[in-house]
């Protein structure tokens, strides 16, 4: 599929950072923690800022209340650039409920791929849709924070923050 030479972008305050949204008309492109750090995908492409852009912006409105506690789950267009395997693998990260985690075996098992574990983990590493469809929810077989995109201390709160969620729905 020829791939966009314009996208549009939105920025967006998290409580540990800048994320910064990128979209074409198609879909969701990009959720990069590090706007500096320009995916391969991008490049020769223009971004250009422009946070009313229709998919732009209900991407940041979703994120809003994915930060503030009132949305468990994304239900915006996705824009995918990878092969075959990478976009299985990601898809599949939409699976693991708010507030659960999983491990790399077991999304590789649910992509009918049980021996995949590490080539799951490194099409996590290319997840370039983080938070949408959240790698952070996977985890080491024992359960330890293994590698995110945007750090380990990011994984830790998004988790936290997921968890506090569905502890105060559970008082509600």
């Amino acid at each position: 599929m020829a791939r966009e030479t314009a996208y549009c972008s939105g920025t967006l305050k998290a409580p540990f950072g800048r994320i910064v949204v990128v979209a074409s008309d198609r879909g969701v492109h990009n959720l990069m923690f590090d706007p500096d750090d320009l995916p391969r995908s991008l490049e020769g492409c223009t971004v250009i800022e422009n946070p009313s852009h229709p998919v732009v912006a209900e991407t940041l409105r979703q994120l809003h209340e994915y930060f503030a506690g009132t949305r468990t789950s994304f239900d915006v267009k996705l824009d995918l650039d990878g092969t075959e395997f990478q976009v299985a693998a990601w898809k599949a990260l939409a699976k693991v409920k708010f507030g659960r985690t999983a491990s790399y075996a077991q999304q590789a098992t649910s992509i009918g791929r049980p021996t995949a574990t590490r080539a799951v983990g490194a099409a996590n590493g290319k997840n370039p849709v983080a938070i949408i469809l959240p790698c952070h929810r996977i985890v080491g077989a024992n359960g330890s924070l293994t590698g995110f995109a945007g750090g380990l201390d990011t994984k830790k709160w998004l988790l936290d923050h997921e968890q506090k969620v569905l502890a105060k729905g559970r008082k509600s």
